[in-house]
Parts: structure tokens; C-alpha cells; sequence
């Protein structure tokens, strides 16, 4: 009942910025949290960012602290990543992802519904 959508991936150079955009659409909405994670050339999936949908706490991998902001509107579904000071190593396919019953949000097997991904790809 739930699809996703992101984009805003791109190319930018070393300490440049991008902002990905997150939207669900459903005919109900009532996710626990949304969340980002990447997955980079020849590596595993992991976690990057996610936000509790409606208190709006908010996680960072220890990786994009300081960099990486996540934010979301509910009123239109959509959540955003704002990517500062990007790294080579921030190079990756970024998936945002929907989990509709509380779990973990650093947990890729704990969310529900996946976008198809946007790629991120940053020059040194």
C-alpha cells in the first residue's frame, strides 16, 4: 500500500552538496520511521540517516554526523536528506526506505517498503 520515491542523486565535487528528496504515497501513511541507507561500489548496504516519522527524532551513522542533516514534511509524505562537506567515500546508490511497525531504524531487514535508489556520485 505504501510506494516510494527518491531522487535528487547526482554528481558533485568534494566538500560540495546535494539533497535528496523522499516521498510515500499510500492510501494511509502511518510509518514509523523513514530512513536512509547507501550502498557503495564492491560494499554491504548500511545505514546512514532516519527520522522517527512523528516525534521527529532523528539518527546518523557516526560516518555523516556533522554533515548530514534528515528532515521530513509530513503533511506531504516526504522526507529529505541534505548532504553537506560530501566525501568521495559518501560515492554510493542512496535508497530511501519506509518502516511501518517501530524497529530498529539502522536495521535494513527491520523496514518495509524500499525506493528503487538514486545515485550519488562524488569527484575528488
Amino acid at each position: 500500500q505504501v510506494q516510494v520515491v527518491e531522487s535528487g542523486g547526482g554528481l558533485a565535487q568534494a566538500g560540495g552538496s546535494l539533497r535528496l528528496s523522499c516521498t510515500a504515497s499510500g492510501r494511509t501513511f502511518s510509518g514509523s520511521a523513514m530512513g536512509w541507507f547507501r550502498r557503495a561500489p564492491g560494499k554491504e548496504r548500511e545505514f546512514v540517516a532516519a527520522s522517527r516519522w512523528w516525534s521527529g527524532t532523528t539518527y546518523y551513522a557516526d560516518s555523516v554526523k556533522g554533515r548530514f542533516t534528515i528532515s521530513r514534511d509530513t503533511a506531504k509524505n516526504t522526507g529529505y536528506l541534505q548532504m553537506n562537506s560530501l566525501k568521495p567515500d559518501d560515492t554510493a546508490v542512496y535508497y530511501c526506505a519506509v518502516q511501518l511497525r517501530y524497529g530498529a531504524v539502522q536495521r535494513h531487514p527491520d523496514y518495509d517498503y524500499w525506493g528503487q535508489g538514486t545515485q550519488v556520485t562524488v569527484s575528488s
